[in-house]
């Protein structure tokens, strides 16, 4: 994917994911068997707890379907990936400031998960400009 083409956004909006979408055939049961999909997720959350916090979510969401991934999940992944490929010159940047105050965010997407209805909620803490948490 080195010289894959770059994408605008990690997930589009409205994307929904769920255990029905999984191989819907034994073709693509097959094809998904010689994908390295857990692999490139795996890989996808190393890059997330390194240095991209903004994967948070949607690393969240892929890794519910490692058991089971559909093409519809792969595609997520790979665009995941185009998305990386146009924001690596990307950097946190720190300021240097006499007072340190922490703002913090928080967002839930209410009962999201088709699959449980479960909320999925992300929050992120900045300091000095920069996310740290």
């Amino acid at each position: 994917m080195q010289d894959c083409k770059s994408g605008d956004t990690p997930v589009y909006k409205g994307d929904k994911f769920s255990l029905i979408q999984g191989p819907k055939n034994d073709f693509e049961s097959k094809e998904m068997r010689n994908i390295l999909y857990a692999s490139t997720v795996g890989s996808l959350m190393h890059d997330h707890v390194c240095t991209r916090p903004d994967l948070a979510y949607i690393i969240g969401i892929l890794c519910r379907y490692l058991s089971n991934p559909s093409m519809d999940h792969w595609k997520a992944a790979k665009r995941v990936m185009q998305y990386l490929q146009r924001t690596k010159e990307h950097m946190l940047t720190y300021q240097r400031s006499y007072q340190l105050d922490i703002i913090g965010y928080t967002d839930s997407d209410f009962a999201g998960c088709q699959d449980s209805f479960k909320s999925t909620s992300g929050c992120i803490y900045i300091l000095g400009g920069g996310a740290v948490s």
